[in-house]
Parts: C-alpha cells; sequence; structure tokens
C-alpha cells in the first residue's frame, strides 16, 4: 500500500462521457465508489470491503467498463496494456473546500499516487480523498477512468471532453518519462509541475515558445530530454493551451497535495512510520552485514 503522505511518491485521467445523474448538493464527506465493471462477485465484496464499506446500498456506485478505458487510453497505451476486463476500483470522498487532493492506492502497479494527482488537478479536480484499489495486482487504468466519471456524478461539474483526453495523454507521458532509467519518476513529475508552473506565469503563445520553455526547464533539471520526449512535451502542451485551464488553480492544487506530505511528515505519526521504516532498513542492513562477515 502506497500513501501520498508517506511515500513522497507520485499520480489521469480520465474518464467517462455520458454522466445520467448529478448530485448539485454534493457535501464535504459525500462519497461515492467506483467498480470495474468485471469484478466478480466475490472480488466485488472483496473490494468494497477493502473500501470500508460494508453495505454497498450504503453508498452510490458507478460501474466502469472495459469499453470506457479503452475509449480514454486506447490512443496512448497498447490495447494489450489496457487489457480486457475493467477491475480496479476507486472510492472518492469529497473534501472540503481548498483541501487539495489525496490519493492512495493497493495493487496498483502502473500508476503512483502524484501520476493520478498531476492529471487529475489538470482536469480541474479538486478537494477530494481517493483510494484505488483492486483485488489483485493490476495497472489501475480503469480506476484512473472511474475517478472522473465518480467526480462528474458526485458534483454535477462536467468535465470537458477535450480535458479529459488530454489529461490522459499527461498520465502517459509522465509515465514513460518516468521509466526512463536517465530520468526516473521523481524528476519526470517535477518536470511537469515546474512546466505548469511556467503556463501559469509565462502564458507561451506559439509552439515555438513551449519548445524553447521545455527545454530550458529539463536543462535546469538536468534531464537530457530525447527529440522524441520532446515532441511528445510540446504536443501535449500545445494542446493544453488552448483548452482554457485554469494554470494557477492547477499549480495550486498540486502544491496543496505537497504540503500535505510535508505536514504529515511533520506529524507524531509520520515520524513513527518514519522511524519505523529507518528501523527495519537498519535491521536488513545488521542482518546482510552479518551474513557477509560470516
Amino acid at each position: 500500500m502506497h500513501k501520498i503522505g508517506i511515500s513522497f511518491l507520485a499520480m489521469v485521467m480520465l474518464f467517462s462521457v455520458f454522466i445520467t445523474t448529478v448530485h448539485a448538493d454534493a457535501v464535504p464527506g459525500d462519497v461515492i465508489v467506483t467498480l470495474g465493471e468485471d469484478l466478480t462477485a466475490d472480488q466485488k465484496q472483496t473490494v468494497l470491503k477493502d473500501m470500508g464499506i460494508e453495505n454497498e446500498n450504503d453508498v452510490e456506485i458507478v460501474y466502469v467498463t472495459n469499453k470506457e478505458e479503452h475509449q480514454y487510453l486506447g490512443s496512448y497505451i497498447p490495447a494489450s496494456q489496457i487489457g480486457s476486463r475493467a477491475i480496479s476500483s476507486a472510492r472518492i470522498t469529497l473534501g472540503q473546500s481548498d483541501s487539495g487532493l489525496a490519493v492512495e492506492t493497493k495493487n496498483i502497479n502502473y500508476i503512483t499516487e502524484e501520476m493520478y494527482i498531476n492529471p487529475l488537478a489538470t482536469a480541474g479536480v479538486t478537494d477530494a480523498q481517493i483510494y484505488v484499489t483492486a483485488p489483485f495486482s493490476v495497472s489501475g487504468t480503469g480506476a484512473l477512468t472511474g475517478i472522473l466519471k465518480a467526480y462528474e456524478v458526485s458534483t454535477g461539474e462536467k468535465i470537458d471532453e477535450d480535458v479529459k483526453q488530454a489529461a490522459n495523454e499527461e498520465m502517459v507521458v509522465t509515465s514513460e518519462l518516468s521509466k526512463d532509467e536517465n530520468i526516473g519518476e521523481d524528476k519526470a513529475l517535477e518536470l511537469m509541475n515546474l512546466i505548469k508552473e511556467e503556463m501559469a506565469e509565462k502564458n507561451p503563445q506559439t509552439e515555438a515558445e513551449i519548445r524553447d520553455m521545455i527545454k530550458r526547464l529539463a536543462a535546469e533539471l538536468g534531464i537530457n530530454l530525447t527529440d522524441a520526449q520532446l515532441d511528445q512535451l510540446v504536443s501535449l502542451f500545445n494542446k493544453l493551451k488552448g483548452l482554457n485551464i485554469d494554470w494557477d488553480k492547477v499549480s495550486d492544487t498540486i502544491n496543496t497535495a505537497k504540503n500535505k506530505v510535508k505536514e504529515f511528515a511533520q506529524t507524531e505519526e509520520g515520524q513513527n512510520m518514519i522511524n519505523s521504516f529507518i528501523t527495519f532498513i537498519k535491521s536488513i542492513w545488521n542482518s546482510l552485514i552479518s551474513i557477509f562477515s560470516k
């Protein structure tokens, strides 16, 4: 299990178009659940129990189909990676205004917490606690689709279809950068965040300006982008530029999530968990020294 408040790691995207129910009276604390449509009856109960939900009639449930996964991810991820079954699921709890996004995952092996948070912020999703889970290890793409679908249902706020597609693309581009051994996850996420900050501050107007901006920021982070990676980033942010995204709001949402990480690390619970982890690592190290000394 990974917590953004603990792991400092990272996280979309995107999601369904046709919303038949809206709840304009949604309030902080309201919970909505998304379930992969292909869960078996036993898996469904396992997932709900993992979410802390004893009675499925106590919450609203939105189902995500494999067709929807392919609809939003098919242009960016191989069909074989998306798979043929929608399994991953999520619990979304609406938060107080300006509380930011927090994400926790379990059994998700492709998307990290911040890789969910950043594109969700781009899509305008704010103030929610999200728990993504599955009955066994999966990529998490179905949950990504479901989170925005559930957010639209619970808040009544329709997310522009082009924004969903762009957020989807952002998640994939970030993931691909993070898997480059010369870049890594932390630098990939930092680069994406810096680009967003400059989009807010400098408001580049042309593709050439966006390209120069990305090249400069990458160089400042010591990242050597390939031509293909640079072209991917330029295409993504040139697309995002035309979607009337509130970049200041996006930056605020991401910074709020980062501040939560820092605040948690300074609490007694955070310090205890950090100290426990350090003690655990030391015990492994001492065991290794003992083995090799013999």
